[in-house]
């Protein structure tokens, strides 16, 4: 990127990771795809749809063979209801790719990437407290349709993201994905915190009927989560205004040094 001097090694790097989260989010924006077997827990109350069967008889997937056979075989994408499995067809995929995103922070530290590091820390542990503290530990919640639509909406971002920083490190930059990571964002972030924050309401009424993360302390203190989460819930929409306007800042800034480059 422009304004750095990234070693080979560090260029390398760099690219082979942005590469890895580019296509694990091509993987993971595949929400319509039903597993034929869901792998922990009953079967969901969705299930039986008029595209899923018996296994073993009244239409596709069916039909004899040994061995173990799982409860019901659905037609791929066919479900009305194929957004409820959106986790356990590809939530594994998401842990991983934003477990590994916590590296971009280390890029913007050592002069890699050139940005910002509190507004991308902040948007990095937004994501990290939802999916794995709120979404991860309530299977009733990985049911919901607010799940297909976050990771939908994290991933368009991403894949944005992603291209314009691939064709940053190799030294190319085109004007589209210049103008188009400079406003993508301004329609698709509120919406994702929106999405966030429905998923947080959502997830209450389990943490409190469950008590998961509540805990009680030493000299009668006591953590009761759903507390946790309704002031997290309220900080989720400061940290937005404070993230937004780095980022609308920040893109008239690129603006700015666009035109100056396109007159000189």
């Amino acid at each position: 990127m422009k304004g750095t001097s990234p070693t080979s090694f560090a260029q390398r790097s760099t690219l082979a990771f942005y590469f890895f989260i580019f296509f694990s989010c091509l993987r993971t924006a595949e929400c319509g795809e039903v597993p034929p077997f869901r792998a922990r827990g009953a079967p969901p109350a969705h299930r039986p749809s008029p595209c899923c069967f018996p296994d073993g008889g009244g239409g596709p997937g069916g039909g004899g063979g040994g061995g173990p056979r799982c409860p019901w075989r659905c037609q791929p994408g066919c479900s009305p209801d194929s957004m409820v499995d959106t986790f356990y067809a590809i939530g594994l995929v998401m842990q991983l790719c934003q477990s590994i995103s916590v590296l971009e922070l280390l890029h913007i530290y050592v002069g890699i990437e050139s940005s910002h590091l509190f507004p991308r820390f902040l948007q990095l542990t937004e994501r990290i407290i939802i999916l794995f503290v709120v979404i991860t530990s309530q299977e009733e919640v990985q049911e919901k349709y607010v799940v297909c639509v976050l990771f939908i909406f994290w991933n368009l971002l991403d894949m944005v993201r992603y291209t314009y920083s691939m064709l940053s490190v190799i030294g190319m930059s085109y004007a589209f994905f210049t103008w188009l990571s400079q406003t993508l964002w301004m329609p698709i972030y509120p919406l994702c915190v929106l999405a966030e924050a429905f998923a947080i309401y959502q997830s209450l009424p389990y943490f409190e009927s469950l008590g998961t993360y509540s805990t009680k302390l030493p000299f009668d203190l006591s953590i009761y989560f759903p507390y946790v989460l309704k002031i997290y819930l309220m900080m989720l929409f400061i940290g937005m205004y404070f993230t937004y306007s780095h980022l609308y800042l920040e893109s008239i800034l690129v603006e700015k040094y666009l035109l100056l480059d396109k007159n000189s």
